[in-house]
């Protein structure tokens, strides 16, 4: 058996709120997987940016929602 295979049964056999609080440890100690150097919010700022410029070429929430609920009615 595995390490990793050792630990999965130690861990299974714990009770729910052990493993719960193991989980969340395990994932803080994690880097962020959306991690991008901040592109993600300089896209976003372009976007506002855009938005501002251009409101015509924007979709309103009613506009998208409407959108939505005809794509589910196919």
């Amino acid at each position: 058996m595995s390490a990793i295979q050792e630990i999965e049964t130690t861990v299974m056999a714990l009770p729910a709120r052990e493993r719960a609080d193991l989980a969340a440890r395990i994932l803080s100690s994690l880097p962020p997987v959306l991690e991008d150097d901040d592109e993600g919010i300089a896209e976003a700022l372009r976007r506002e940016s855009e938005a501002e410029q251009y409101p015509e070429v924007c979709m309103t929430l009613n506009q998208f929602t409407s959108g939505i609920a005809k794509l589910r009615e196919r």
